[in-house]
């Protein structure tokens, strides 16, 4: 058994309730010694797993710190697959604090950054690919997010390498039975051999797609709002928002910095940004803000670039429309709802070409779901079936996919001109590289850089 830890498992500040949780050898009993329960003759290390018992949490004096309803989950039935103890003291600093320090003075240390889901990788009741979906859970910031990091949890990952792995294993076997076996097995057969490697192929193929664009919904995009001064950016943005996160005024230049939030278009993230009106200026802090505003601008995963249908396309517009790669571009010709029109079609043909184009009005809330329609189909590319959230991988589990396509990429390519045995180095190294996904090769310095990012307490 591990030698037990404790932390706070809930946000500081006020709150309803605080969690002190505790994991390892003898928590239950050690609970147990500071505990007063309402019910004369109640004994924590009596009680059956799975139950909550309300009493008093007392220091070494028998002075009572606090009310505290106390949950027990005996091993392996935990999220740790160890004991489990759960103190459920008032919210607020103070209560939480002074229990965890009751429970350090008992002799428990204190749990580091993502030690008990670490633990529960080591007892075999997560495997690495699930313990990382759990800081998607946290972090996630749309529906969406937390749809695709719930499946990781639940090993739609592990499901996955799974199946590969036990092909690459058999795959394997036929070359090494050839190798060791030449008489009574002969060779392999090359065309059933390249056939099933290449379906594996496909599928990492797959998988390494889904996860680029379920990347999306998981990190986010960043979206500029770019434009002359005056053509409706900030309103742009509030609408957006749904509410005033910018002062909109006519005065051209109100906007001198860039402005951001974050927001939900149709579950992706997105990091908005509201530039400063970019003009030649001989306003030193307006200045600024436009240099600033060009540097955002040419960052953004995305830009929308106002027109000013009252004004006509100006020259202020042109050179902003030449500093923006097309690729990478929205227009949304603005103020449709007037009367006064400068700005026609063959203007928009001659200047933008295929670059796709709304005529809307932000006052009037025209266009603002075609503008959203528009973001997803560009960011995603051909979007994400519901099957694609089976396939979904971190970073780190790319990297490794893509190591294991290689290995199995070798073998297609000299599998008629190389030795037998050449060609088990790289089925082995992609069923090695397969591993990493799981956890089953990672090494102590990679689960100390993934673990490293959970707060302390999960």
């Amino acid at each position: 058994m591990q030698g037990a830890i404790a932390a706070i498992s809930t946000p500081p500040g006020e709150g309803g309730i605080a969690i002190v949780r505790l994991s390892g050898n003898k928590v239950i009993e050690t609970v147990d010694g500071m505990f007063k329960p309402h019910r004369q003759g109640v004994q924590l290390k009596a009680r059956p797993s799975h139950t909550l018992t309300l009493g008093w949490i007392i220091d070494p004096e028998g002075q009572v710190l606090d009310e505290a309803l106390v949950s027990i989950m005996r091993e392996p039935h935990s999220y740790t697959g160890e004991d489990v103890v759960e103190i459920n003291c008032h919210g607020g600093t103070l209560p939480a604090r002074q229990v965890l320090e009751r429970v350090i003075q008992a002799g428990i240390r204190l749990a580091e950054p993502g030690e008990f889901t670490r633990r529960a990788f080591l007892n075999g009741r997560l495997d690495v690919s699930q313990a990382e979906a759990v800081i998607d859970v946290i972090r996630a910031k749309t529906d969406k997010a937390m749809q695709i990091a719930v499946r990781r949890l639940q090993g739609s990952t592990h499901r996955q390498v799974q199946q590969l792995e036990d092909e690459l294993i058999q795959i394997n076997a036929l070359v090494e039975a050839s190798l060791d076996f030449p008489d009574e097995v002969g060779d392999p057969d090359y065309v059933e051999l390249r056939e099933r490697l290449q379906q594996i192929v496909d599928q990492l193929d797959h998988m390494l797609e889904a996860a680029r664009r379920a990347d999306i919904y998981r990190e986010g995009i960043t979206i500029a709002i770019a434009g002359k001064p005056n053509v409706g950016k900030s309103s742009l943005l509030n609408a957006l928002l749904r509410k005033d996160k910018a002062i909109v005024t006519d005065i051209p230049g109100t906007t001198r910095d860039v402005i951001e939030d974050w927001l939900n278009v149709k579950g992706i993230p997105v990091r908005i940004l509201d530039t400063a009106g970019i003009r030649v200026t001989e306003d030193m802090v307006e200045r600024i803000g436009v240099e600033r505003s060009q540097e955002v601008i040419q960052q953004a995963d995305l830009i929308i670039f106002l027109l000013d249908v009252t004004t006509g396309i100006t020259a202020e517009d042109q050179f902003i429309y030449d500093s923006i790669a097309p690729n990478k571009l929205i227009v949304l010709v603005n103020k449709e709802d007037l009367d006064d029109k400068k700005v026609t079609e063959e203007d928009l043909d001659q200047m933008l070409g295929s670059v796709p184009i709304i005529r809307g009005s932000v006052k009037e809330e025209i266009g603002l779901k075609e503008l959203e329609d528009l973001i997803e189909e560009l960011i995603l590319a051909g979007g994400l079936e519901s099957d694609d959230l089976e396939m979904v991988v971190n970073l780190r589990q790319q990297q490794s996919l893509h190591q294991a396509r290689q290995h199995v990429q070798e073998v297609l390519s000299y599998m008629e001109t190389t030795t037998l045995d050449c060609l088990g180095v790289d089925l082995r190294g992609a069923l090695e590289s397969l591993g990493e996904v799981t956890g089953k090769n990672l090494k102590e310095e990679v689960l100390d850089r993934i673990f490293h990012d959970f707060c302390i307490g999960k």
